[in-house]
């Protein structure tokens, strides 16, 4: 079943918008609890990785998550690989996370239950 966050769309991130704060960031987590906040070069990212019994399926899911990337005008970083296919959701005009990146997340989450 969605949730609220899958329901939602993304708006227009502004270079000048703000980033979550930690308090916001840990209300959204338990929304999509498979995605985990990491850090690189100082900006917080949600990531995941997606296991697949099959190449094909890797293959399908990443030009999923491509068709919603182009649909939300939000892209995320992705990474194919047999048998895993890695998504990392950052919001890049702000360098860190905005509320799009779990809109985002929560849809991902959505399309990979079409694979299960």
């Amino acid at each position: 079943m969605p949730n609220e966050l899958s329901q939602s769309t993304c708006e227009a991130c502004r270079a000048d918008a703000n980033d979550l704060h930690e308090e916001e960031i840990q209300e959204l987590l338990p929304q999509i609890p498979s995605w985990t906040v990491c850090e690189e070069e100082n900006i917080k990212r949600l990531v995941c990785s997606f296991a697949f019994l099959t190449y094909e399926d890797s293959l399908k899911f990443t030009n999923e998550v491509a068709k919603l990337a182009e649909k939300e005008d939000h892209h995320p970083e992705i990474f194919l690989e047999w048998g895993k296919v890695t998504v990392t959701w950052w919001s890049h005009k702000i360098k860190g996370l905005h509320n799009n990146d779990f809109i985002c997340a929560s849809k991902t989450d959505d399309l990979f239950k079409e694979f299960e």
